[in-house]
């Protein structure tokens, strides 16, 4: 057996034991302790804290844009790929004090397929139902890791419903991707009543408490599934919070769950649902907002003093959105997002993240 070593988290005092062989990221997690995270693969920076003492730490395989090696060199690390071989004192960089001692129990658990349909063109609704354990918690926003079925491979989908479902039944919007890992098993292999095995719940993209405050959501592809579940769960809890949700997509065949958002605006007082076309042509008849999402929130937002942001969605939307936020009036440490990276491989270019 591995050994096991202190690590201790400031600001916040918090110290948990971690073995050897398992990331600081997943021994925390596995200990309750919800650390910011995103991808867990090294790829997006959600969770680069500051080593300030002890030096023995070994990295899984990393981005450089995740962490350059001159912030390597200076004591910064991936939590997500750390793994601990002393004890250590870490400075969190991005924490929400608030959640921290939130998490919840990760598990494995096997599934199996009730349905997996096309909601658009390149998007498939995949419904899932747990066999063992038949019941799992997670907060709105959060994901779930999905093993490939003959690989070592993994990839990580947000779940779109809410977790007081009684069925068992969780629901996915997955995005398919050419040549993609698991877009090409899900797109070609997967028949209902398969079963796979997936693991969790991770992720810190989940509904803080501020009753007081407006909200904003923005996504885009994919980034519906998180969205869509805080949403869902905002509903069942009969929240009167002023809302907003801006959703980007290049034409208007590349929109799903129309229906229920447009419902949700009649169920949930202050609701606003505006999707937004960037590429619209003819055929599309389209009367609503064009452009890219954050131009489209930068036309209708000139005061979000004391909102809260919610984000998602690809890598270049997320960072656009990131930047607008804060000048528009949110404070920077009130947006919250998850951003849905990519292998870069060429052998499973689907997202990690989705």
């Amino acid at each position: 057996m591995a050994e096991r070593h202190l690590v201790r988290f400031e600001p916040v005092g918090i110290e948990i034991e971690v073995d050897e062989e398992q990331t600081i990221l997943r021994g925390a997690a596995e200990q309750g302790v919800l650390l910011m995270h995103g991808c867990k693969e090294g790829q997006c920076g959600s969770c680069k804290s500051f080593i300030l003492e002890g030096e023995d730490v070994e990295h899984d395989r990393y981005s450089t844009f995740a962490l350059p090696e001159f912030e390597k060199e200076e004591g910064f690390t991936l939590l997500c790929r750390a793994h601990a071989y002393e004890d250590l004192t870490i400075e969190l960089l991005n924490y929400d004090e608030e959640m921290i001692h939130s998490g919840l129990p990760i598990e494995e658990a096997v599934v199996e397929v009730v349905s997996s349909e096309h909601v658009t063109h390149d998007m498939r609704h995949l419904v899932v139902r747990l066999v063992e354990p038949e019941s799992l918690r997670f907060f709105p926003g959060q994901y779930l890791d999905f093993e490939i079925p003959d690989t070592e491979q993994t990839r990580s989908f947000s779940m779109a419903n809410t977790s007081s479902m009684e069925s068992g039944l969780l629901e996915f919007v997955i995005k398919i991707y050419p040549d993609g890992l698991f877009s090409d098993f899900l797109d070609t292999k997967v028949s209902v009543g398969d079963r796979l095995r997936v693991t969790g719940p991770f992720g810190a993209f989940t509904l803080r408490d501020a009753p007081g405050k407006d909200l904003v959501f923005v996504g885009g592809g994919a980034g519906m599934a998180p969205i869509l579940s805080l949403l869902r769960s905002m509903a069942e809890r009969g929240s009167d919070r002023t809302a907003t949700f801006y959703y980007g997509a290049r034409r208007r065949r590349d929109l799903c769950f129309t229906d229920e958002l447009r419902e949700l605006e009649r169920t949930l007082p202050g609701f606003r649902y505006i999707p937004a076309l960037s590429e619209p042509d003819d055929s599309d008849e389209w009367d609503g907002e064009v452009g890219l999402i954050t131009d489209v929130v930068a036309r209708n937002e000139t005061d979000l003093a004391g909102a809260d942001a919610y984000v998602c969605g690809p890598p270049p939307m997320v960072e656009a959105a990131v930047e607008l936020l804060p000048s528009l009036g949110v404070a920077a440490d009130r947006v919250f997002y998850d951003k849905f990276t990519t292998t870069g491989e060429s052998d499973g270019s689907d997202p990690l993240r989705q």
